[in-house]
């Protein structure tokens, strides 16, 4: 996914619209230009940045503000963040353009910068599989993300020719339903997709804008669309297939790729939605992750 345009350089972004606190930190992650190192690990769940950061050399930054916990340091002689997004797409909105401020704009001048820094932003995620040969604990990374969200509608992007075609090809395929919004897709950075998917699952993910009803759960209220999750679980485009849900690659892949960063999915899978089973070790498995990314990604 490409952007249409850019702010250019020199436009002066106002307060309204570049939100900063007293300190100079952007407003939601609360942190400065200096604390973000070259490679961003991004996960959901904030206990989750202490398991990363366990493995780093020597921590140099930790910040929090609500649900955003980041720790920067080294690990192998890489400059690493690890950060906490919360759940959903409507988190990654927040934390791509801060991210993307805080090496991409000067702060104090309130302008994008003439020069671009490309960060590389791996999500280390969990995730449902839909299909039967996906077992729990196993690992899955995301060539491409299909938003059923409505994020990325909100962005001036056009796709790219092989995005447009897999999202005519799903379309046709699920006979998607008038009552749901349109989704849309967005490409993984095919380098770092083949770096973590060698001995894992590649495939293209299902990003849901929520967790019950739009990911074909029902409790007491009933989902509006019956059989959504069949549909999913057949569709395969181009040798790749629908492999499982989540709830944030979407956007990360849709504005990571317009902001002109690297970015990629690696999610464990501890829901396995057509088996009906869930990991009984799920945590063990994402350690497990978290050190094969590390390795992988700062040797």
């Amino acid at each position: 996914m490409n952007p249409i345009t850019l702010t250019e350089p020199g436009t002066v972004l106002e307060p309204s619209e570049l939100v900063l606190n007293p300190d100079g930190s952007v407003y939601h992650l609360a942190m400065r230009p200096e604390q973000v190192g070259d490679l961003v690990f991004v996960v959901g769940d904030q206990d989750r940045v202490n398991r990363i950061s366990d493995h780093f050399e020597k921590v140099e930054h930790r910040t929090q503000r609500r649900e955003f916990v980041a720790h920067t340091g080294v690990h192998h002689g890489t400059h690493v963040t690890a950060l906490s997004t919360g759940i959903g797409t409507d988190n990654i909105d927040i934390v791509l353009n801060e991210l993307d401020a805080l090496v991409n704009i000067d702060l104090e001048n309130r302008t994008p910068r003439k020069e671009h820094r490309a960060l590389r932003i791996v999500r280390l995620g969990t995730c449902g599989a839909l299909h039967e040969d996906a077992p729990v604990d196993t690992r899955i990374v995301s060539a491409f993300g299909i938003g059923m969200d409505s994020v990325l509608h909100y962005y001036a992007a056009e796709n790219t020719d092989r995005e447009m075609r897999l999202l005519q090809d799903f379309l046709m395929h699920t006979e998607w339903p008038d009552n749901l919004p349109i989704p849309y897709v967005a490409q993984g950075d095919p380098r770092l997709v083949e770096l973590l998917g060698n001995g894992n699952r590649i495939g293209i993910t299902v990003t849901a804008g929520g967790f019950y009803a739009p990911q074909g759960r029902q409790l007491r209220l009933l989902p509006s669309i019956d059989g959504l999750n069949d549909r999913f679980g057949t569709f395969e485009h181009e040798g790749l297939k629908a492999l499982n849900f989540e709830m944030e690659t979407s956007a990360l892949y849709g504005l990571g790729g317009m902001l002109g960063h690297r970015v990629c999915t690696m999610c464990t899978v501890i829901a396995n939605r057509v088996r009906k089973e869930y990991s009984r070790d799920h945590e063990g498995a994402i350690d497990r992750m978290i050190g094969e990314a590390l390795e992988r990604l700062t040797a």
